[in-house]
């Protein structure tokens, strides 16, 4: 997997590319938490992303929560496959997906 960020003040757009799973997804985990410090928007780019587990939704459901005490976050570009398993899940209600 692939993590791009591009931060602009408080903003902050990660940009995941290939596959969120058990393998990957300490990376972005450990990513997130040098990252967040300071961010009032952060934005997942999921456009690129091939795969999620549940693994990998955990770290996304644990950035919405750090996210709720400091701004918000929203995940765009979602693929039919990834917005499948966020319904499935129950993720839809839980994230802002655009």
């Amino acid at each position: 997997m692939t993590i791009s960020k591009n931060q602009d003040g408080n903003n902050l757009v990660i940009a995941l590319e290939g596959r969120l799973d058990t393998t990957t997804s300490p990376d972005l985990e450990k990513e997130l938490k040098e990252s967040l410090d300071g961010v009032e928007n952060l934005t997942f780019d999921l456009a690129a992303l091939d795969y999620i587990s549940s693994a990998g939704l955990r770290v996304l459901l644990s950035a919405q929560k750090t996210m709720n005490k400091q701004g918000e976050m929203v995940v765009k570009n979602v693929s039919e496959e990834i917005m499948e398993v966020f319904e499935v899940t129950g993720f839809s209600d839980i994230l802002t997906i655009e």
